[in-house]
């Protein structure tokens, strides 16, 4: 333990002495949680639309000001001809046409109905659908406002007799604000950096100095290297993990339901699982160059398919079924049911054991692949 001791001692003096991990650890989470949970998200707050109203009636106006009452469209533009609002978004500078034919507000009145159309800049297909989506909320909006008003009373078919009303509730997140549901998830790919980059850029380091062989020919055994080695930068990555959880909860305030100790309990086992992916990486590498491209290799795909900002229920069943090898997968979910919904540790047992094994697993593939000799 003293000589394990002292290989920690003097990774910690090393560490200090390196200009360039000292501003990942520090400066990296700062960046990253400030701009990244405001940029990294899925909501349409500024939705850019054009009118081309040939009615000019008081019904289309009325619709009009119905969207841009609304907090997420922005009118961009009003005209008379659809060519001139396909130009425009052709380059790019709406996101959403509301066509409005002649004799809308005629229609409505002799038939009871007409119809609109609605031109999506659907490039983004996700961003198309949110638009779809609030585009037809606000239409069914106005659709009942129009019935009540002309007819005198509240429309009712047949799913809607004897004046059933549906009341949501949001559970976990009832403000549904997106940063609560990304924070976890950059807290994760913090964690992530942090171990797997760091660990596998000092071993490497060692051999680009030409320290590594010194270290060969001394009495220290391999157990005692490796230790002395990855105990620091798993100090470190659980200090990573409070101080990303503390500006989280200070600039963004996010919800902390669960056991704060259940948290740092799987982390500790996560980290012990990227530590050994960087040992890994970091004995089949030679210059930090090659460690830092091959773990970036490996993080963005893992990364992409671990749920952080699409479900993983939604992705194809081969996707699916290779999450079962990807240990981000498994934390990120685990932070999340434990910060957002209060999970205990029988809930996230399954995940954990999981974590437990990919740790042994990986880990004792780093040592097996290291070897103590020059």
């Amino acid at each position: 333990m003293r000589t394990i001791y002292y290989i920690i001692q003097k990774e910690f003096i090393q560490i200090v002495r390196n200009k360039m991990m000292l501003p990942i650890m520090f400066v990296m989470p700062l960046v990253q949680l400030i701009i990244l949970a405001n940029a990294a998200t899925m909501e349409m707050k500024h939705i850019n639309f054009c009118v081309v109203d040939k009615d000019i009636s008081p019904t289309s106006m009325q619709l009009t000001n119905k969207f841009k009452g609304s907090p997420f469209f922005v009118l961009k533009g009003a005209s008379f001809s659809l060519k001139e609002a396909e130009s425009e978004l052709l380059r790019d500078r709406i996101d959403v046409i509301i066509n409005i034919p002649a004799k809308f507000e005629q229609n409505i009145v002799r038939d009871g109905n007409a119809k609109i159309q609605l031109i999506v800049n659907a490039i983004n297909g996700t961003s198309a659908g949110i638009i779809y989506a609030y585009t037809s909320q606000i239409l069914a909006d106005y659709n009942k406002s129009i019935i009540t008003r002309w007819i005198g009373v509240t429309p009712k078919g047949p799913s809607q007799s004897q004046s059933i009303s549906a009341v949501s509730s949001f559970w976990y997140n009832p403000q549904l604000n997106y940063k609560n549901f990304m924070l976890p998830a950059l807290l994760v790919m913090l964690t992530t950096i942090i171990g797997m980059f760091l660990s596998s850029m000092n071993l490497v380091r060692e051999k680009e100095l030409g320290t590594i062989e010194q270290i060969n020919v001394t009495p220290i055994k391999k157990y005692q290297f490796i230790a002395g080695k990855l105990i620091p930068f798993w100090i470190i990555g659980l200090l990573e993990l409070a101080f990303g959880l503390s500006l989280g909860k200070l600039f963004f305030n996010i919800p902390m339901v669960g056991n704060i100790g259940l948290v740092f309990l799987v982390a500790a086992v996560y980290l012990v699982v990227v530590l050994g992916l960087g040992l890994f990486l970091s004995t089949i590498t030679q210059t930090q160059q090659q460690a830092m491209f091959i773990a970036f290799f490996f993080m963005i795909v893992f990364v992409m398919m671990s749920g952080s900002f699409t479900s993983i229920e939604n992705m194809p069943d081969w996707a699916q079924k290779f999450n079962a090898i990807n240990p981000i997968s498994y934390f990120m979910r685990v932070i999340r049911m434990i910060l957002l919904k209060g999970s205990g540790f029988m809930d996230i047992l399954k995940d954990f054991c999981v974590l437990c094994v990919y740790a042994f697993l990986t880990l004792s593939l780093a040592i097996r692949r290291y070897r103590k000799v020059t």
